[in-house]
């Protein structure tokens, strides 16, 4: 069964979303009316180069930022008008978030890491299930300084995958590894997305990434410029940059 059936109720609802920045006298239009629906269980990959807006787009879907005007609903709740309580509840509950840079705490281990987000999640994995479920099961007592990049970037996925969040939100998870160990992390969001169920949106400008997608939606100058879905999805083990 496909994971974007039109019976299924999409995670998230966008409508008309704009997002204007002021920089003194000038307005920057980060977003020109975004409509959006990302469904359960898919793998979206949000294509644009730098400046299409879609970082602007990925935080305002994670509660870090709002919409200058439009609206967004993730799962039936309006985010465009929630309280900052109700927006960190939002975070903290549903969603995980993977960055281009690791973010790990340098003088706690792998598992001490992933460990923060589950004391503090309902019903999270253990830190020892969501190390394997990235590959990490033989690292999980080493420290940020004892792990390569890739490494480091799949405890960051552990850590996000753990409270077990209805969507996993990643800004250019590869951005600052080579081909060879971007691939191992793609495969380790591959199978994040496959055996959780999260909907997993990754935003990158490197467009052959696309290729692993259930769907790519491609931003440019803030808007939708085009949307499609894969007939097939390659395997990111095929994927070369």
């Amino acid at each position: 069964m496909h994971a974007a059936q039109s019976k299924a109720d999409p995670v998230f609802r966008a409508r008309g979303l704009g997002k204007v920045y002021r920089m003194g006298e000038v307005e920057v239009h980060a977003l020109r009316g975004v409509d959006l629906d990302l469904y359960p269980g898919e793998f979206v990959v949000l294509l644009g180069a730098s400046g299409s807006g879609k970082s602007t787009l990925l935080n305002i879907l994670g509660g870090l930022d709002a919409p200058t005007s439009g609206r967004v609903e993730c799962q039936g709740h309006v985010l465009t008008d929630a309280s900052d309580d109700a927006l960190t509840r939002f975070r903290r509950e549903s969603v995980g978030f993977v960055f281009q840079f690791y973010n790990l705490i340098p003088s706690l281990s792998a598992r001490e890491n992933v460990a923060l987000v589950t004391e503090i999640a309902r019903d999270p994995m253990t830190p020892e299930a969501a190390l394997a479920l990235v590959g990490l099961e033989q690292r999980m007592d080493h420290f940020p300084s004892q792990l390569s990049g890739g490494e480091q970037q799949r405890v960051a996925i552990a850590r996000a995958i753990a409270k077990r969040p209805a969507v996993l939100l990643c800004d250019e998870p590869t951005g600052a590894l080579d081909s060879r160990t971007g691939v191992v992390v793609l495969e380790a969001l591959e199978r994040t997305n496959r055996e959780t169920g999260a909907l997993t949106v990754v935003i990158t400008h490197n467009a052959v990434i696309a290729e692993m997608a259930d769907r790519v939606i491609r931003l440019s100058d803030g808007q939708v410029a085009e949307e499609h879905r894969n007939a097939s999805k390659r395997p990111p083990r095929e994927l070369h940059w």
